[in-house]
Parts: C-alpha cells; sequence; structure tokens
C-alpha cells in the first residue's frame, strides 16, 4: 500500500488587517509608497521622517483614507532618546509592533579621496547605526508579536562602488547587521534584507547614466518602486522560518 499524498497547497498571500508596521523614513520615495502598500493591505501604518515635515503631512493625509490609522512621527534615527520615544508613541497608539522597516538612510556619491571623515561618520549614523537603536528600541514589542524587522539595504552593499565607498561601506555594515540580529533575536523575531539596485522610483526618464545601468542590466530597464515594494510585502508575510536573508531586488544587475 502506498503513503497516503502529502499536501502541498501553498497559502495565499494573507492580508495585514490587525497589524501594525513602523516604517522610518516614509515621508516620500520608496518609503512613502511601502507605506501606502501597507495601509492597503489594511496595516496600521506609522511612519516616521527627519526634515521633511511638509511632505509627511501630506503622506499622513494620503495614508489616512487608505487604512483605519496611521500616524507620522519627527524621528531622528541617529538619536537613541528620539527612538525610544518614537517606538514608545507607536506602541501606545497601535498596541504593539509587527512589523519594523528600517527605510531611513541617506545617499551620496563622492570620489573616495574627497570623502571627509564628517560625511564618513554621517552616512554610518543613519545607515547602520539608525536601523540598530530602531531595532534595538522595537526588541520588546517585536518579541511579543512574533514580529519581523526589514533593512533596506542596497545593491551597494554587495557590490563597490567607487564613487560611494562610505555609502557601500554602511550598506554592507547593514547586510551583517541582518545576519547577526537573525540569529539574536531568533526564533521570536525574523530579520531580512531587501537590497535595491538602480531604481526610478517617480518613473522620470532615465538620464544618460541610468540609461547605461538600465542596459547593462539583464532585465533591461530600472527598477520601480513597485518592484521592492512587492518583496517587501513578501517578506512581512511569509513563512516565519525565512530569516537572515538577502535580496537583491535588481534585475539580475548583480549578475554582471
Amino acid at each position: 500500500m502506498g503513503q497516503a499524498p502529502v499536501s502541498c497547497t501553498m497559502p495565499l498571500m494573507q492580508d495585514l488587517r490587525g497589524k501594525s508596521v513602523l516604517i522610518t523614513g516614509a515621508a516620500r520615495r520608496i518609503g512613502l509608497a511601502m507605506a501606502e502598500a501597507f495601509a492597503d493591505a489594511g496595516a496600521n501604518v506609522a511612519i516616521t521622517y527627519n526634515t521633511s515635515g511638509a511632505q509627511a503631512r501630506q503622506a499622513l493625509t494620503d495614508l489616512k483614507s487608505r487604512t483605519r490609522e496611521a500616524i507620522a512621527l519627527q524621528c531622528d534615527v541617529r538619536d537613541p532618546q528620539c527612538v525610544t520615544d518614537t517606538v514608545s508613541k507607536v506602541v501606545a497608539e497601535f498596541g504593539g509592533i509587527d512589523i519594523l522597516i528600517n527605510n531611513a538612510a541617506v545617499y551620496e556619491t563622492i570620489a573616495f579621496d574627497q570623502i571627509t571623515v564628517e560625511q564618513w561618520d554621517r552616512m554610518f549614523d543613519t545607515n547602520t547605526r539608525g536601523p540598530y537603536l530602531m531595532t534595538r528600541a522595537a526588541i520588546a514589542p517585536l518579541r511579543e508579536r512574533r514580529g519581523r524587522v526589514i533593512n533596506i539595504g542596497s545593491l551597494g552593499g554587495i557590490r563597490p562602488w567607487s564613487t560611494h565607498a562610505h555609502y557601500c561601506a554602511s550598506k554592507a555594515a547593514l547586510i551583517m547587521l541582518t545576519q547577526t540580529m537573525a540569529k539574536a533575536l531568533a526564533p521570536e523575531v525574523a530579520v531580512n534584507c531587501v537590497a535595491p539596485g538602480m531604481i526610478n522610483p517617480d518613473q522620470n526618464a532615465l538620464d544618460d547614466f541610468g540609461q547605461r545601468i538600465a542596459e547593462r542590466t539583464p532585465m533591461k530597464r530600472a527598477g520601480t518602486s513597485n518592484d521592492v515594494v512587492e518583496v517587501v510585502l513578501f517578506l512581512a508575510t511569509a513563512t516565519h522560518f525565512l530569516t537572515g536573508q538577502t535580496i537583491a531586488v535588481d534585475g539580475g544587475l548583480s549578475l554582471e
């Protein structure tokens, strides 16, 4: 007698009603696109901003039209007390945190021998220290809800770009931080990273450099905000067994 067949039915992508998500640096660009997608999926959405107050207010109006609860909080992710206060406000408003997305970052193009110590430190303070501080502050509510952390890295953390040494180094550090946090926070919290390649979030015409990169990309185009958002939503709803991974959303550019 043969064995009974094993069911391989895959669960459908679940909605996020009742879940609470905190997204740093989400007043504009890809951060805002993620916030809108989570709101459309039914989540309570908290976004942070640092200097983009006017854009954050407009974003909040949009988010409140999409979901039951949304808040926007000013937060400098480099400041430990500001980060702790922000997490406390989100927990007080939503009752907890299910998903933390460390998206706030700075980017700069500059030749290696022209990078100042101040520029180097600023890059690491936002791109690496910020995710560390925010995740550390949110450990308790994330553990309570068996939550998830999604770090927004970059292809620059995987491949060296000679005119972005400080940026590449900060994002490479974030990828390693993702792996170490995945081990440190398991089994309650899953931690993963999304590493976008060249993204054209506003769908503007590409400049000459962008066109050349798009031609080098196996998929023959620049990425869109939606390309990144879809992978972030996947990580927010996939099996909790998936942790410590970095997914390059780059159209295959990292294969070149």
